[in-house]
């Protein structure tokens, strides 16, 4: 009975990768399109944010499952709740993916006010803190857990980098606002996938340890 329970766990161990390749590709998809003004680009991230939204919910009906039929112990309650709560998350950043693409498409045609090196650099690092809690979880990895809550200072330091430039820009010429603010919509669906793939670390810390910590307490290890 534990060997059958044991491959669940690793099915949904798959289920988990998978989706967390959808929601890269989404982020790195979405951000492509932004810096090469690409519109096919753009249009295919909603495709990706469908397939996303079909894996929350088989995750979810597999996690439901497991928990209903297998009557697991407390360590693996944690994992499946941890699965649970990571799909939220997961599926939000499939949401902020297709925010930013769909502001991206009104700047198709448009001429950027600014050099836009730093939001590149936040998709760049959002990336990287997704691809690493769905390892971090995969691997029972609390180190690389806790690396990807600290890398959120990161991206939080390039929006406020992006955001001081955009309100500059804004105030120095008042036609400059339109598309500054749509940049800084953009910076700043970035800044919230950061926010989500620290949540996910932080759950996978909680599968881990049993302690749900805040990110300060994290940051401060």
């Amino acid at each position: 009975m534990r060997n059958r329970f044991d491959q669940e766990l690793e099915n949904l161990n798959l289920e988990i990768i998978k989706m967390g390749g959808l929601i890269e590709t989404s982020i790195e998809t979405s951000a492509n399109g932004f810096i090469q003004q690409d519109m096919e680009l753009l249009k295919k991230v909603n495709d990706l944010e469908l397939e996303i939204d079909d894996m929350e919910k088989t995750i979810e009906s597999h996690c439901m499952k497991l928990l209903l039929q297998q009557q697991p112990v407390a360590a693996d309650l944690r994992l499946i709740s941890t699965a649970l709560k990571m799909i939220t998350d997961m599926e939000r950043i499939g949401d902020n993916a297709e925010d930013i693409a769909e502001i991206s498409k009104y700047l198709v045609d448009q001429k950027f006010i600014k050099d836009i090196e730093h939001i590149p650099m936040m998709a760049e690092a959002t990336i990287k803190m997704v691809k690493n809690s769905v390892d971090a979880f995969v691997n029972k990895d609390k180190e690389l857990a806790i690396e990807v809550c600290k890398s959120d200072d990161i991206v939080d330091d390039l929006f406020k980098v992006v955001k001081t430039e955009l309100i500059g820009m804004i105030n120095k010429d008042v036609k400059n606002g339109e598309q500054a603010i749509d940049l800084l919509m953009i910076a700043k669906y970035f800044e919230r996938i950061g926010d989500h793939a620290q949540n996910i670390a932080e759950w996978v810390i909680f599968s881990i340890t049993g302690e749900h910590k805040n990110t300060d307490n994290i940051g401060a290890e």
